[in-house]
Parts: C-alpha cells; structure tokens; sequence
C-alpha cells in the first residue's frame, strides 16, 4: 500500500509586484514593495497531478435519489419479512443506515451490510437473479430498478460549485477522474450531461470486470490513479462518503477532501479527511506565479476570523479598496439594476469618514460615482484607467485614452453582429466595451462568444476579458485593477508600512487586486465560487460585506477614541 506523504503547512515568498507602467498623470510609477512570508490557512499540497471525484453528492444531487431507492428496498422487504416471520417490522432509516452501510458501497455489498446490521443473512445469488429473488444479488437488483425508475421521472441534478472546480483544474491541466461504486455513473453522467468533464470513470461495472474491492478499500482510486497516469501522492480525492475518505487515506492520497453533506464533519476528519468542507464552494486553487505550484485549501470567511484581522490593525492606519457590482450590490440581470441600498450607502459613508476609501470599477467613473452617491471617496473607473477623489484628486492614463477609438469601433460592430440575439447587452464603456450574456440561452452563449473573438480580429488593439457573465473589450495595455490599487497607494501617500489596505471584491478582474496586496494587505473575495484566488478571506455576500465593513469602522472609531 502507498504511504501517504507527511502532512505540512507550506509557506511561500512572494516576488515584489511588477512596476506600474507610466503615463498616468498626478503621480509616478509604482513598484510594488517586497512582501513579507505569508501562509495559509489549511492544508496546503504544493502540486497536483490529478483530482479524482466521487459521484453521489460530490458532482451529482443523485445521493438523495439512492437513498430514496434504498427505503423503498429495505422497507418493502422488512414489511413482507415481518408479515412472514412474525418480527417487528422497523424500517430503514435514511439519516442513520444509509451513510452507515450503504452509501459509497458497490449494490451489493451495501445490501449484504445493512441484512447483517440486522441480523440477517441471505444467499449471495448471481447478478442475473431477478429483482424477485431473496438474495442479496436479487435485492440489490431490485434497488436498481427502482433507482432507475427515479432517474427517468425526475432527471439528475449537479452541483455547480462542483462542476465550477472541475473545470478550474482541468484549466490548470490536472487529470480528472471519477469514482462510483454504482454500475449507473455513466447513465447519471450522461443525464447530467458532464460526461465530458472527467478522462477517466470507473464505476461498478469496473469493480466486477477488474475484480476489484470497494470502498472503504482503496482499489477504485487507485485504479483511477493509474489511469490517469498519475501518483496517487500528488492526487486530490473528493469525498462525502466515510467509507469514501477511508479508501483514500489508505490508497496514499495526496490530500483527501471530505464533503460533509450529512453533518459528520467530525466523522469524516476522524476517517482520514485532511479538509472538511460543507461544499467544494469553500475550496479554492492558488497559483503562485514564481513557482507555478498549486495548492487546494480552505480560505477562512472573515467574519468568523474578524479577530486575526483586528489584531493586524494593531498600531496601522486602514485603506479600504471596494468594487460595486457584486460586492456592495448583488449581481443582477442588467448593470443598470444594480442599486446600491440604503443601509449600504450609510456604512461606506461611515467607514470613509474614519479611513481612506476608494472604489475600484469596471464601470465608468461617472457611472459608479453617481451610482454611490457619496461625496469624500475616491472613484476609480475603468478598471482603474479613470480615478478621481476629494480635494481635486484627477488621474488618467494617458495611454488607454488614446484607444478611445478603437472601443467606439468595437461597440458598434458588436451591437450590428449581436442584434439577433435575445438578451445580450452591449454595454459601451469610456476605456472599454462589455458585453453581458447573462440573460443570453445557454445555446446562444458561444454564438456571442464567437462575434466577441470575431470583432477583436478586427480591432486588434484591444485584448479579450472575461468575467460573471461577461465579456470584456480592453486596451492592449499591462494595466490592470491591481497596479491602479497599487499606483493609488503610492500617490495618496497610504504605500507604507503604517498602513493596512484592505480589498474586497467578487470577480475574476479582482485577483489583480488581491495577488499584488499579498503580503502587504488583505483581500477578500466576495461569494465562494471553487476559483483560483489569491484572497486571504472570504464573504459570502453583500450583506456580509456590509457586516464587516461596520465591524470595521466600529474598530477604527473604538481605536480613535482610546477604546
């Protein structure tokens, strides 16, 4: 059996950020500092080969279906036993049986482990024996047809976090695998239409063909292992089954997640889970440029960890960077929808009168700033191409407004090509185009894809963006929120080491942000789609952003007044 390698929290060093590019008036370019060791919080595995899924209730919503199917057995079966032998019938209880002697099992193990669980003992039979035969092979068919009749009437449902993951690592060209010790994972698959995902799916067909054990024996993993042509050491398993973290830890895995969907969290650590998590949401995947490793951990919410950041203020001044859509507001259909609330409004108004505040948008200046409304921040536009603030405060990038005309040409272009289609909006911008799908047919969605890619090879002076269903049109320039955040720190004389910033946002253009903070600042992702991040916390929604910037601001006004 492989050992599994020792466990270790890694700590990386982080290069100084690259210099901000010139030609932006009011202030210099800006070299990011040296930033110090930082580490994070959970497991960290320093490279990943393969990640390797279980089906029911990791990828797929089909556990409640089986568990379904596995009552409607047992409690059949009891009744007609009950009737025939005289003992009391007590029926099968999905909260305690199904997690103990059924679940991640192959059939009819799982049939054979709930019988002796109550004290009773059939024939093994033959998998040809009808659903009618008492035998354990007959019972175990006899759950298939019923969970076959339950997946025909009500479909397969995923879960999009999971898929979300997936597709992540595949794009970090990890080997995907599934497990299933279920002979229906390429039906469920091809129901739930992502087949397509995974290299590798051993199932039960495969446990009987290849001889091998199930689950809590590592066989199936292993197997998916070698498929994948990868070392079971640089391997993720995910799982929500004990017996599932069982089979991992003993197969040598890498880092063996645990999906607590039954709250058995300490059950699953107990069994060998190295992280548990109530969904692969709370998972996130690191890139660091300098050694192009990766790691797979937890990233703390900070509202549970409120004391580690209070504790880093000790003695510092705070800046507070803020995207809008999707942090102080929540994602809406349309960008005009996007209202900020009241009681939003009246805790960043708060917050800026003890401490520098900005907001940093992919929106236009003027837009965002009449849309928060607040006299006394610092407006940065455009992705940080347009900024202005209190006191005269005025920059721009020279460079990007000379693409003024290349973005008008883009805008009109895409509004002829896209006319047909239902839904999509085309948002032109000062210093760039948006084009928004959200309310675009998922059938039509590489149709605008393809006008996007179609109208960047005619205006080859812009580059392609993407974000929560949206396509962006760019300058071609090295510039991006980050070095705005950074160049903003330096001109207002907040670059210190006195100073804490602070950036929260939800959106893939907000890793800029984060990865140049690292080190020296905090970023906070807001929401918990599984992404790549560089965020040190996170938030789950808007509401919570509003918590903790009140938290915050009561921290700083507490700190004011000698408290």
């Amino acid at each position: 059996m492989a050992q599994s390698p020792p466990r270790s929290t890694n700590f990386a060093t982080n290069a100084g950020a690259p210099a901000v590019p010139g030609g932006m008036q009011g202030a210099p370019a800006v070299a990011g500092p040296d930033r110090c060791d930082a580490c994070d919080v959970g497991l960290r595995v320093a490279d990943f080969d393969a990640a390797i899924f279980d089906l029911d209730g990791v990828v797929t919503r089909t556990a409640r279906v089986h568990a379904a199917s596995w009552k409607r057995l047992f409690d059949q079966y009891l009744q007609e036993r009950s009737q025939r032998t005289g003992e009391p019938f007590r029926p099968f209880d999905i909260e305690n049986d199904y997690g103990r002697y059924v679940d991640g099992k192959p059939r009819y193990d799982g049939v054979a482990s709930f019988l002796q669980s109550r004290g009773i003992t059939l024939p093994q039979g033959d998998p040809s024996d009808t659903p009618d035969s008492e035998t354990v092979c007959g019972l175990g068919n006899r759950k298939n047809r019923y969970f076959r009749e339950s997946l025909r009437r009500e479909g397969v449902e995923v879960f999009e976090s999971t898929v979300a993951l997936i597709r992540r690592l595949r794009g970090r060209h990890l080997g995907m695998a599934l497990v299933s010790s279920s002979r229906n994972a390429h039906a469920v698959l091809a129901a739930a239409h992502v087949a397509a995902l995974f290299d590798v799916v051993i199932d039960g067909n495969d446990i009987a063909r290849l001889g091998l054990d199930g689950k809590p024996a590592p066989d199936l993993f292993l197997e998916a292992a070698e498929r994948l042509g990868a070392d079971p050491r640089r391997s993720i398993v995910l799982e929500d089954a004990i017996s599932g973290v069982r089979a991992g830890r003993a197969g040598g895995f890498g880092l063996v997640v645990g999906i607590d969907r039954r709250n058995q969290a300490d059950e699953l650590k107990r069994n060998g889970a190295d992280v548990v998590v109530q969904d692969v949401a709370e998972l996130h995947i690191r890139m660091r440029p300098e050694t192009a490793g990766r790691a797979l951990h937890a990233v703390p919410r900070a509202l549970n960890h409120y004391a580690e950041i209070e504790s880093a203020l000790d003695g510092r001044r705070a800046a507070v960077f803020l995207d809008y859509d999707g942090t102080l507001t929540p994602i809406v259909e349309r960008p005009d929808l996007a209202v900020l609330s009241e009681e939003m409004r009246a805790t960043v108004r708060t917050l800026a009168g003890l401490c520098t505040v900005a907001i940093v948008s992919g929106r236009d200046r003027a837009d965002v700033q009449r849309l928060v409304g607040l006299d006394g921040l610092i407006y940065a536009g455009s992705h940080g191409f347009d900024i202005a603030g209190p006191e005269g405060v005025c920059f721009q990038h020279e460079v990007g407004a000379s693409f003024a005309a290349a973005v008008n040409e883009a805008a009109q272009r895409l509004r002829q090509m896209l006319a047909p289609v239902e839904g999509v909006v085309v948002e032109p911008k000062r210093f760039a185009v948006a084009v928004h799908y959200r309310q675009v047919a998922a059938d039509r969605v590489p149709a605008v894809e393809d006008a996007v890619d179609a109208v960047l090879a005619e205006v080859p002076q812009l580059r392609k963006t993407f974000g929560k269903k949206v396509f962006e049109l760019r300058p071609r320039l090295d510039w991006d929120k980050g070095r705005a955040v950074l160049w903003l720190l330096q001109a207002l004389g907040l670059d210190g080491a006195a100073v804490l910033p602070f950036y929260l946002g939800d959106d893939t253009t907000d890793e800029d942000v984060f990865a140049a903070l690292e080190g020296r600042g905090i970023g906070i992702l807001v929401g918990c789609p599984a992404r790549e991040t560089a965020a040190r916390y996170v938030l789950d929604r808007p509401a919570d952003v509003r918590n903790f910037l009140a938290r915050l601001a009561a921290t700083l006004k507490g700190r004011r007044h000698g408290r």
